[in-house]
């Protein structure tokens, strides 16, 4: 018994037609959806475009630019007294190096060479501080006209005073605190460290 060939006809030859043209349409989208994508490299800015646009130019200046410089002014006794420019974080002893150093024969003790320097300030070399200036980044315990009150001063705001330095800051303390306050500039006297010499430089500076 012979079998007889399967004849779709024209009908089925055009449907299994259309369901291969599917076929293939359906792969190629996979196979377009599946390639793989490799992102556009961002374009570098022309050196060109910053040099049109200033705003640009500003921008890439700020951008590359370190930290500011602290400016501060040396007077007194020293060898070159004026304006030095000193890097953020730098202390006396950096702005009186900048300035020189000090004369011959002149004393730096009473400066403290470890404390940091504020941008503006005056540093005075060899030379009292005038009655009533403030001490050189004072804090918020200046009282009117610029003086350091004794009784509200912080361990910081006592160690911008001239010839006082985080020990002798911290005795001023220890001192107020055992008797309830000072009740005098006079009372300075009393404090370990302080000496005569110590106490007219520092009496003028400070209030209670």
């Amino acid at each position: 018994m012979r079998l007889g060939l399967f004849d779709p006809g024209r009908r089925g030859v055009r449907a299994l037609t259309a369901v291969a043209v599917v076929v293939v349409v359906i792969a190629a989208v996979l196979a377009w959806r599946a390639r793989p994508r490799v992102e556009p490299a961002a374009a570098p800015i022309a050196a060109d475009s910053i040099m049109d646009d200033p705003r640009a130019a500003g921008a890439a200046v700020a951008a590359s630019s370190g930290p500011a410089e602290v400016v501060v002014a040396v007077g007194g006794k020293v060898r070159r007294p004026g304006l030095v420019q000193l890097a953020p974080g730098a202390r006396v002893a950096d702005a009186l190096r900048a300035a020189g150093g000090a004369q011959p024969g002149v004393d730096v003790a009473p400066l403290n060479l470890a404390r940091k320097v504020v941008d503006g300030e005056l540093i005075m070399v060899g030379v009292p501080q005038p009655p009533g200036a403030p001490a050189a980044g004072g804090g918020a315990s200046a009282a009117a006209g610029g003086l350091v009150n004794l009784n509200t001063a912080t361990l910081a705001d006592l160690d911008t005073l001239p010839g006082v330095g985080p020990v002798l800051a911290q005795r001023i303390l220890d001192a107020r605190d055992a008797q309830g306050g000072f009740r005098a500039v006079g009372d300075l006297r009393k404090v370990d460290g302080i000496g005569t010499a110590r106490y007219e430089q520092l009496k003028d500076l400070v209030t209670v």
